[in-house]
C-alpha cells in the first residue's frame, strides 16, 4: 500500500511526521521532494513574460495565407 507523508530530516535521519503502517525493518522506496523551497514568484514571472511580449514586434504586409496554404496537402 502506498503512503504519502511528510518527514523531517534530523541528524542524518528522516523522521516521518505521521505514523506509518510498516513492519519493523521493512524495506521501502523513498522519493525525496523538499517542501520548504519557496515557490517561484508567479507575479514576477508573469510581469517578465508580459514585458517580453510587449517588446516583440510583429508586422504583416499583404494578405494572410489561407488554411490550405498553411497546411501541407498530399
Amino acid at each position: 500500500m502506498t503512503q504519502i507523508t511528510e518527514a523531517i530530516f534530523t541528524g542524518g535521519v528522516l523522521k516521518p511526521v505521521d505514523a506509518l503502517s510498516l513492519k519493523e525493518s521493512q524495506r521501502v522506496r523513498l522519493i525525496v521532494e523538499p517542501i520548504d523551497d519557496p515557490l517561484p514568484d508567479r507575479d514576477a514571472a508573469l510581469k517578465q513574460l508580459r514585458t517580453g511580449i510587449e517588446s516583440m514586434r510583429f508586422f504583416s504586409t499583404g494578405r494572410l495565407p489561407s488554411r490550405d496554404e498553411l497546411h501541407d496537402r498530399v
